[in-house]
Formats: structure tokens, C-alpha cells, sequence
């Protein structure tokens, strides 16, 4: 009869905690540790922004609830020691009220306890810093139904079809095979042929013992050859080798994300700074959500120009401001290595607003006749807060494009409620 057996995962999580209990606490307090994260960001710095916090929960909020008996009905007690009371008298009911323990809250009457205080580390507070993001609108680029398979080389196998097989490798294997299993016969055989060689040599009548010595030798010899050529075959099938192959499923949800960011003379540090925190956060986001995801980094100013994230992030170049300079650039860049029927396509744009006259109705037209049609979703940030050409242009898009947003931000502390605004996942609430 088979044993039933049970096994405890009792494995510690850092200093000494259980990993499920861990878990069960931040599922059960997951409200008041996420209001305590997003009041911890809204005081980092970017370079600050993926690391572990302390976290306080008031007292209240983690009490556990707790059976007692009531204050009525009648029981018997045993008093040790009793020289008051005698058998009949009634002992009044204690008062109810009042806390036990120690008190660290300052007052001239009452007590109270210590707020309870944990430390949330960083993979845990970047889970809930992320949780409810996504990219809004992301579909398969194909059907769910039907996945996508490639097939990988897999190295080699002793199993296999003839049309697979591997001649050098097999050749490899036999030979070295061969080479092992007659090692020492071959060395038996030389130094046999060298030995009949002397005896053959001898000058002479010979000896009966030398002949018979020889025909020992010429027997041996014959066998040995027989052995080698019969009894080690040249290739067997234990040294086929086959290449193998296996089939790995391909994501079949592929997005790529353009980041345009205005770094014209009007952008000075301060709204650098908050455009650069929003991509950062957007970055972040991105980077740690989706395996699968392109992110295409374009400055402008009078001229747009791809770059990489480092200069994206710390270049200095500055000049004049003609933004459908970067709108036809992410164009022209989807329409060369990122078909829409392949690629989720999706838009992230910060500027402060200011743009030549004449250029911002053009970039509302670009974004309605060529680059929204290709999009999934586009963000358009501005961080100043006066509503200047760009911001009136890009607002008669809101109603006819329900893949269009805009959002302003004016101080640091804005960024994180309008990247949540901007990224929060279908259903969720602001």
C-alpha cells in the first residue's frame, strides 16, 4: 500500500521569515502598502526610484481579531490566598476599557502602541509600484488560437531520422570508439610483429623451440588481425549521432514604443528634468513588463535624430523648435521596420508645448492621417502649464481619436498620478 507523504516548504525568506507568510501579510495589508508606496515615490529621486522602503502601517490597521468570554454569566473562581471573601459574597465585575502594554504616544491620560513598521524590498516594491499598468489596447498580432512555433538546433542525439544524421560527428564517435576498445591489441600486435621479425632474422639452422616459438607468435598474430578487423567494427550504431531539434513557441504579442522628447531652447533644466523622469518611469515600466518590446528613443528640436538611450537621456544638444520634425522620423522609422500587422505600435510624447506657428497644425494633421491610424495608444505630455498652439492643435484630436491622450504636468509630484492616469490597465480605477 503506497505511503502518502506530505512535504513542508519550510525555506526562510531573508532575516528568519517564512516566504508564505510574507506573502499572505502583503496580500492581506496590499491597500495601505500601496498608498505608502505612492507617497514614497512621490518623494524620490529618478535614480532612487527602484529601491526598497519602510513601510508604516498604523497599529489599527494590523490588530488581529480576538476572541474573549463576556462580561456576564456567573463562574466559580478559586482565590489563592483569600483572607476577604467568604463563601456568598459577590465581588463586583471588572471594568472594561483600557489597553495593556506600554505606551509611546506623548498625552497626559490613556495609552497607546507603536505603529507597526516593515521593509518592503525592492522586487516587492516595484510589484506594486507596476501592478496596475499596462500598455492599453495590446492585442496579439496574431491568433491566439494558432501559436507560433521556430524550431532550434538542439544539439545531438543517438535517436533520429536518416535524413538528420550527423556523418562527421558519428565518424568522431566511431572512431574514437575503435581507438579504445583496440588500444591494447594493436599494441600486442606491434610487439608480436617485432618479436616474430627477430626470430625470423635469427642466422641458421633454427631451433624446434624458435619454431615452435614462431608458430605461436604467426597464431597469435592472425588472431589479433581477425579481432581488429571483425570483432571492432568500423562503425557501429551506437556512434550514430543525429542533429537535433526542438520547437519553441514565439510571443505572438510584439509592441514597440516611440519616445519623442522636445529638448529645444524653450525646455529648460526644470522641464527637461520632469520630461526625463516620465520616460524614465515609462522605461522602467516597460523594460520590466514586457519581454518582447523595441523602444525607439528620438530628440528634436528644429531637426529629429534616433539615438540611443544613453544620449536620449544626456545629450545637451538644444535649438529651435519644429516638432513634426520627430512626428515624420517615428513615421517613417514604423513604416520601414515595424509593419502594424506585426507590431503593436505605441507613442510617448513630451514637450512643453511651445512650437513654430505655422508647424503645429501640421503635426496635427500628421498625427491624424499617418501616425495614429498605425498606433495602439499615444501619450502626449506637456510639461508647462500654459496652453500654447500645440496643446489647442492636439485637442481637436481627444474626440475623434480614442487612442489619443494629453495630460499636463507642472511639478515633479505630478509625473507619477499622470503616468498612472495615462497607463492604468483597462478597468481600473484612476
Amino acid at each position: 500500500m503506497p505511503m502518502l507523504q506530505q512535504i513542508i516548504d519550510r525555506r526562510l525568506s531573508g532575516k528568519n521569515k517564512s516566504i508564505g507568510n510574507r506573502e499572505r501579510f502583503l496580500r492581506r495589508y496590499r491597500e495601505q502598502i500601496r498608498e505608502a508606496v505612492r507617497k514614497a515615490v512621490s518623494g524620490r529621486g529618478i535614480r532612487n526610484l527602484e529601491q526598497g522602503e519602510d513601510i508604516t502601517l498604523p497599529k489599527r490597521d494590523v490588530s488581529e481579531p480576538v476572541f474573549s468570554h463576556g462580561q456576564g454569566g456567573t463562574r466559580d473562581y478559586v482565590h489563592p490566598g483569600n483572607k476577604e471573601y467568604v463563601k456568598g459574597d459577590r465581588i463586583e465585575r471588572p471594568q472594561g476599557g483600557g489597553g495593556q502594554g506600554g505606551g509611546s504616544n506623548a498625552s497626559d491620560s490613556g495609552e497607546g502602541e507603536d505603529d507597526f513598521v516593515f521593509h518592503l524590498s525592492k522586487e516587492e516594491f516595484m510589484q506594486v509600484f507596476f501592478e496596475d499598468l499596462a500598455l492599453p489596447h495590446l492585442i496579439r498580432t496574431q491568433l491566439a488560437d494558432v501559436p507560433e512555433w521556430k524550431s532550434h538546433r538542439a544539439g545531438f542525439t543517438s535517436d533520429g531520422t536518416p535524413n538528420n544524421l550527423h556523418v562527421v560527428r558519428s565518424m568522431r564517435g566511431a572512431l574514437a570508439r575503435r581507438i579504445a576498445l583496440g588500444g591494447d591489441a594493436r599494441r600486442e600486435l606491434r610487439h608480436l610483429e617485432h618479436h616474430l621479425a627477430r626470430l625470423l632474422e635469427r642466422p641458421g639452422p633454427r631451433d624446434p623451440m624458435v619454431d615452435r616459438e614462431i608458430r605461436e607468435a604467426e597464431a597469435r598474430i592472425e588472431e589479433l588481425r581477425v579481432y581488429l578487423k571483425k570483432k571492432v567494427p568500423y562503425l557501429d550504431p551506437i556512434d550514430l549521432r543525429y542533429r537535433s531539434r526542438v520547437r519553441v513557441p514565439v510571443p505572438t504579442a510584439k509592441a514597440v514604443m516611440f519616445c519623442l522628447m522636445d529638448v529645444s531652447g524653450s525646455m529648460d533644466e526644470s522641464r527637461k528634468d520632469m520630461s526625463k523622469r516620465f520616460f524614465m518611469l515609462l522605461y522602467l515600466f516597460l523594460t520590466r513588463h514586457y519581454e518582447k518590446i523595441d523602444l525607439v528613443f528620438i530628440r528634436h528640436h528644429t531637426q529629429a535624430a534616433e539615438v540611443t538611450e544613453d544620449e536620449f537621456f544626456h545629450a545637451t544638444e538644444t535649438g529651435g523648435t519644429v516638432v513634426s520634425s520627430a512626428l515624420t522620423l517615428m513615421h517613417d522609422i514604423a513604416k520601414a521596420r515595424y509593419p502594424s500587422g506585426e507590431w503593436n505600435i505605441y507613442g510617448a510624447q513630451a514637450s512643453d508645448g511651445d512650437n513654430w506657428h505655422h508647424d503645429s497644425g501640421r503635426c496635427r494633421e500628421l498625427l491624424a492621417d499617418q501616425i495614429l491610424p498605425l498606433c495602439r495608444y499615444y501619450a502626449y505630455v506637456q510639461v508647462a502649464e500654459a496652453e500654447q498652439n500645440l496643446w489647442e492643435e492636439y485637442t481637436q484630436l481627444l474626440e475623434s481619436h480614442k487612442n489619443f491622450a494629453m495630460r499636463k504636468v507642472v511639478d515633479a509630484a505630478e509625473i507619477y498620478p499622470v503616468f498612472r492616469d495615462l497607463f492604468k490597465k483597462e478597468g481600473a480605477p484612476a
